[in-house]
Order: structure tokens, then C-alpha cells, then sequence
């Protein structure tokens, strides 16, 4: 497989710094401002897959473009504009080292915990007789630690403020912000036939106000079910129907892999890599109710950097 971190980053006019995540490229420039470049790489239990997904980019920074633009009138965001499918444009803001995740179903990381004995999740007590997929009575917040590196880990509001990650009046505003944002985003994905299961927000700092950053409700933060097979399938015990990434988690656990140490990464093969590419644009689609303009190019090795030009026509209008 080829080495998806190799390709050294893109010199930008005005560019003070550069910061590559799991699987996004981040520009740093003037006035406060930053590139946020979505890469086609894919990250499951905090380890980078050693294979590009076509198209994942963008429908990424599309989705999240979508979902940044309607729901500024609630929380003030980070996001200017995408003058490039995979590439969006705004104001750089401190990042609080918490990462809010709201969940309104026991599915995922949650249902693991509950069913290996767990009845408090981040410090919220949770309900006898759960079973996974089952709603909670109203979504509640169960915060992470951001981690530079290795895995993000669970943490309660009041060990949050002991440590002094975050101060109570921002962290106030960040529980109010995260769960008005799962409120529209639970509007918005049953207006398309979706459950929003769980999701999660980052935030930042700007000038001291609280400022949503990265991305918002797209498949690689959030988890969604079908609303239309939902209950027939809890009624029987069955699997829920997902659209998420967690159908990648299930094949990595499936084929003996979470991220632990000795644990090697199983065979992505093409068929393989074609299928969770299908799937990241039915997401898209299902999601907006939009499709990607077919480009009929499939980028294997290296990060495209098709984006440039773009960026620098862009850059220069702004002058």
C-alpha cells in the first residue's frame, strides 16, 4: 500500500503553518484564517487505514459544507466558503481540547460499554434493560478528550472542569451549542428519511467566544439509521440498517482488528475499497439529496492537489 502521509504539503501564498490530521490537510494563513483540505484517507478506532477511498473527500467537506451553512443561525461556525469540492475556507479558532458527543440511541461505542456491564457512560447514568439500538429518553452529552495522538478518551463535565480543559461558563455554551445542533441535525435527517443516532462537535476559541469547528453531521462524525425499517428491525432483535462508518469499524472488528496493540490492519482490497467508496456517495446523497458530479478520476497514491489552482483564483479575488 502506498504511504498515504508521504507527500509533503502545498506551498501557499501567505501560508504560516501546516497541521495533518487523520484525514484532513490543514493550511494555516493570514488574518486568522485557515485551508481545511479533505484527503481521501479513512481513520477507524484512531488508526489511519492504509487505503485512499475515492471520492471520500468530497463528500466530506460537501457534506459538511451543508450541514455548517444551515445551522449558522444557531451556532456561530468557522466556515466562510469551499472554493473547491474538497476544500473549505474560514476563520482559524483555538481548539478546546473536548470533544462534545451527543447521543440519543445506545449504538456504537455506547451499546459496547452498556453491554459489557457499564450503567454510566461519562458520568450519566443510563437505564437496566437497554438494548443496542434502543432510543434514550432524551440525548445526553458523554464528552471525550481531544487526543494529538492515540485514542480520544471518555470523560465526565465535572472532570472536564476539574482539570480546567475548558471553563464552566465556555463549557455551558458548548452543551447548550452541541445539543441545539443535534436537535437540527435530528430535524434535518428525518426530513431525509434518517434517524440521527449519535454524533459529535468540536470546538473552538476566536477572539473568547465559542466558535463550532470541523465538521458537522457527515459520516465519519455522526451515525444515522433508516427511519423507515427501524422499528420492524428492533421489534425482531435485528442489526439496525446504518449509514455510517461504522459498517468499516464492523469489518475491521470482524477481521480481528480495534486499534490495540499487535493487532494488524486486514487486506483492503479493491472490491473492498470500491464498496465503502459507493457507500460514502449514497451517504452524500441520501444525506442532501444531492449527488457528486461524476470526475471519473480515482486517486489510488498520492493526496490530488487539483484543489490549488482553485484556491489561488480564489485567494486572489479576495485581495
Amino acid at each position: 500500500m502506498p504511504n498515504l502521509f508521504s507527500q509533503a504539503p502545498v506551498q501557499l501564498p501567505g501560508m504560516t503553518g501546516f497541521y495533518r490530521g487523520k484525514v484532513r490537510d490543514v493550511y494555516f494563513l493570514e488574518d486568522n484564517r485557515l485551508l481545511m483540505v479533505a484527503s481521501d484517507r479513512i481513520s477507524a478506532f484512531d488508526v489511519v487505514l492504509p487505503a485512499a477511498i475515492p471520492h471520500k473527500g468530497e463528500v466530506l467537506n460537501r457534506t459538511a459544507a451543508y450541514f455548517l451553512e444551515a445551522t449558522r443561525d444557531l451556532v456561530p461556525n468557522w466556515w466562510l466558503s469551499s472554493p473547491h469540492p474538497r476544500v473549505s475556507y474560514g476563520y482559524r479558532a483555538e481548539p478546546v481540547p473536548v470533544e462534545m458527543v451527543v447521543r440519543g440511541y445506545v449504538s456504537g461505542h455506547a451499546w459496547r460499554c452498556y453491554r459489557d456491564g457499564a450503567r454510566s457512560l461519562c458520568g450519566v447514568p443510563l437505564p437496566e434493560g437497554l438494548r443496542e439500538s434502543d432510543p434514550l429518553d432524551r440525548p445526553i452529552l458523554t464528552p471525550t478528550t481531544k487526543a494529538s495522538e492515540g485514542h480520544d478518551q471518555d470523560i465526565s463535565r465535572e472532570q472536564i472542569l476539574e482539570q480546567g480543559l475548558v471553563s464552566e461558563a465556555h463549557y455551558q455554551t458548548m452543551e447548550q451549542y452541541a445539543l441545539a445542533l443535534f436537535e437540527r441535525g435530528t430535524q434535518m435527517a428525518r426530513d431525509r428519511g434518517l434517524i440521527l443516532v449519535d454524533t459529535k462537535y468540536e470546538f473552538g476559541l476566536m477572539d473568547g467566544q465559542i466558535l463550532l469547528m470541523d465538521e458537522v453531521h457527515t459520516p465519519d462524525s455522526s451515525r444515522y439509521f433508516y427511519a423507515d425499517t427501524y422499528h420492524e428491525l428492533q421489534a425482531k432483535g435485528q442489526a439496525q440498517q446504518q449509514l455510517s462508518k461504522e459498517f468499516v469499524r464492523q469489518w475491521l472488528i470482524a477481521n480481528g482488528f480495534q486499534g490495540l496493540t499487535g493487532q494488524s490492519i486486514p487486506t483492503m482490497t479493491p472490491d473492498w475499497i470500491q464498496q465503502i467508496s459507493d457507500r460514502y456517495q449514497h451517504l452524500y446523497h441520501q444525506l442532501t439529496g444531492q449527488r457528486l458530479e461524476e470526475s471519473g478520476t480515482v486517486h489510488v497514491g498520492l493526496e490530488p492537489t487539483d484543489w490549488v489552482e482553485d484556491f489561488l483564483n480564489f485567494q486572489q479575488n479576495l485581495r
